[in-house]
């Protein structure tokens, strides 16, 4: 059983940077990608950005690419998402996710094991 533990959320102000981390722990063998998602106030959880365990291969959603950057430590079993020019929409709770699907997608359906999210708000 894999656990995430998810920090770094606040309340921010247009155009100010964020990082979040992911500390995750047992079973880290089975993982082949990490993620971080999003759910908007009364809107459904999507994907943010993907990156695969072997290789560091990343995918980021449209809305996101050039501002924010996921990482993975794996020494220190964490993965990051920095987050630069932070804007309104971006405001949501923030779900780091784990993956044992070796063909893991960024979907949601992929994922198996998830943090308990963590707040980000951004002002105007």
């Amino acid at each position: 059983q894999v656990q995430l533990v998810e920090s770094g959320g606040g309340l921010v102000k247009a155009g100010d940077s964020l990082k979040l981390s992911c500390a995750f722990s047992g079973g880290t063998s089975r993982i082949y990608a990490m993620a971080w998602f999003r759910q908007p106030p009364g809107k459904e959880r999507d994907v943010v950005a993907t990156i695969r365990w072997i290789g560091g291969r990343t995918y980021y959603t449209d809305s996101v690419k050039g501002r924010f950057t996921i990482s993975l430590d794996t020494a220190k079993n964490t993965v990051y998402l920095q987050m630069n020019s932070l804007k309104p929409e971006d405001t949501a709770v923030y779900y780091c996710a784990a993956s044992t699907d070796p063909q893991a997608k960024a979907d949601m359906s992929a994922y198996d094991f998830w943090g308990q999210g963590t707040q980000v708000s951004v002002s105007s």
